[in-house]
């Protein structure tokens, strides 16, 4: 990793580890495209475990089902790169850990895998701050594979630490 990258995500962990210390809670992420990166950044300064609760890595559809119970309809109805499903990852990651809030990602990195509709560097991003409190949305990241990714695991870590300054 560059030092520009090393110094952002540092930063970024900072941000999160502020924002989940200065409440008291524990997060846990749920990551199918970044494959652990999020967990990685947010697990890389000392003192994580205080707010840093677990991390789910499912690649697969099958994974997403078993582990975080994201409903096979969802994927059915919506594909697994859609807002819907990232949802469901982000309450599936919080109904299955003891964190409070809870983030998950899940997108098409390329440089293969994108479609018409859903092309290289679609990438949709889930926060759950509770089991009734939960959003998603859709970014469109551009970029190599490496640069798609790290572009999404920002994106998630400022998300959260948005969503927890406002709430």
């Amino acid at each position: 990793m560059n030092h520009d990258r090393e110094h952002q995500t540092q930063r970024l962990a900072r941000l999160a580890q502020d924002a989940l210390r200065g409440r008291h809670i524990m997060c846990t992420v749920a990551e199918s495209c970044t494959g652990g990166w999020i967990a990685q950044v947010l697990t890389s300064i000392s003192g994580s475990s205080e707010w840093f609760e677990r991390g789910f890595v499912v690649y697969s559809n099958a994974a997403k089902i078993e582990l975080l119970g994201v409903p096979q309809s969802v994927l059915d109805a919506d594909g697994a790169v859609s807002e819907p499903t990232a949802r469901a990852m982000a309450l599936g990651a919080l109904a299955h850990s003891d964190a409070q809030v809870a983030m998950a990602v899940t997108g098409v990195a390329g440089p293969s895998g994108g479609t018409a509709e859903k092309p290289v560097g679609t990438v949709c991003f889930g926060w759950a701050l509770g089991p009734t409190q939960a959003g998603a949305e859709t970014q469109h990241l551009s970029g190599d594979r490496s640069e798609i990714r790290w572009a999404a695991v920002c994106h998630a870590i400022e998300g959260l630490c948005e969503r927890l300054r406002v709430a």
